[in-house]
């Protein structure tokens, strides 16, 4: 039986979602380990996508495979009596062996958060990216509609990133403050490593008043990560969702992070 699973996670105590090498903690062991035990046999998780040290989930999806029979509720109870506090399993259900969390989605969206205020918040540490300095929302905006389509993202990749080819396509990308909080939202087909926190470091300069939205356009042109700017911290960024095709029918969640709800 292949098991879809939804899960949530702070990424502050792990160096990403990936297993790597012994002794380093990772979302993906740890998930793992609290399986197997309610399995009670080893557990292969695969995952939507891969979050890097610092990043948080709040929609991130997954799978496995088990010939072990639970019932819905005793997988997610027993899992998270397994787990710490800074993962929970939040549901899980059979699926078809054609579903892949990773090769199947369609799309992925993360939400990038800032907290915009003159002091920072101890109760926000390691949750939100703090930026000092008054940010024009109206100008994030602005530059963000210049990223929306099918674009050579080389500028706002790491310089170590893996992927064959720098194309994504882009299907919204909002910004708006709520508070002291201003919320980046971005879906596209894919990202690629370190593109949101690139995105978000550009962004936060053209709300700043130190570059023009129209930065943006140049920036895509001239495919170098070394006019990019300044890669924004890891704290704010959030795996809110995977989406794949409808006959899957996995459960749909509001996007978080829960706290940023209603």
């Amino acid at each position: 039986m292949r098991y879809a699973i939804g899960i949530d996670y702070d990424g502050n105590g792990y160096r990403g979602w990936q297993t790597q090498q012994e002794g380093v903690p990772s979302v993906q062991l740890t998930l793992e380990i609290a399986l197997s035990k309610i399995a009670a046999h080893p557990v292969i998780v695969h995952a939507a996508g891969r979050t890097d040290a610092g990043v948080h989930a709040s929609g991130m999806i997954a799978h496995f495979d088990s010939p072990s029979i639970r019932k819905p509720y005793n997988w997610v109870l027993g899992t998270n009596t397994q787990l710490p506090p800074d993962i929970a399993l939040r549901w899980i259900q059979p699926v078809s062996d054609e579903f892949h969390a990773r090769f199947k989605a369609v799309a992925r969206r993360y939400r990038f958060i800032i907290f915009n205020s003159p002091q920072r918040s101890s109760q926000l540490a390691g949750k939100v990216t703090w930026h000092y300095h008054p940010l024009d929302v109206e100008r994030m905006q602005r530059a963000a509609t210049y990223l929306v389509g099918r674009h050579d993202f080389t500028t706002f990749r790491a310089v170590e990133c893996q992927s064959r080819q720098p194309v994504r396509d882009v299907h919204f990308l909002k910004v708006w403050r709520q508070g002291p909080l201003i919320i980046l939202d971005i879906q596209a087909d894919g990202f690629l490593h370190h593109m949101v926190r690139n995105i978000a470091g550009v962004l936060m300069r053209i709300g700043e008043g130190k570059a023009e939205p129209e930065w943006v356009q140049d920036l895509i042109r001239v495919r170098d990560r070394t006019q990019g700017g300044v890669t924004a911290s890891p704290g704010g960024l959030y795996f809110v969702d995977a989406l794949y095709p409808p006959e899957f029918e996995l459960p749909r969640e509001a996007p978080g992070p829960v706290w940023l709800q209603g």
